[in-house]
């Protein structure tokens, strides 16, 4: 996989790019906060599993809109097969 199609990928993904971009700034020490390597250990572990937590809900709006159009389309299909012919059982006389 090319770059360009890694990041437009990431980008349909604003949470996930979010994590990237902290995880990016913990290795670079933007912050100034990690003075020793345990200190950016925690934050490491802190953001991965933020990111994982994004990632299965992203999994999972996907999933849903994927389960949905499923349903629409059978739904459709259901519809297409034409009017019940049947007019139902005839009522008995008193």
């Amino acid at each position: 996989m090319n770059d360009q199609k890694f990041l437009e990928r990431l980008n349909q993904h604003p949470k996930l790019r979010n994590r990237m971009e902290a995880l990016l700034n913990i290795v670079e020490n933007t912050a100034g906060d990690c003075k020793k390597a345990d200190d950016a250990e925690e934050h490491v572990i802190d953001e991965l599993r933020k990111m994982g937590n994004d990632a299965l809900h992203c999994w999972a709006d996907n999933a849903t809109l994927k389960a949905e159009k499923v349903l629409r389309e059978e739904k459709l299909n259901l519809h297409r097969n034409g009017k019940k012919k049947s007019g139902g059982i005839p009522l008995l006389e008193k």
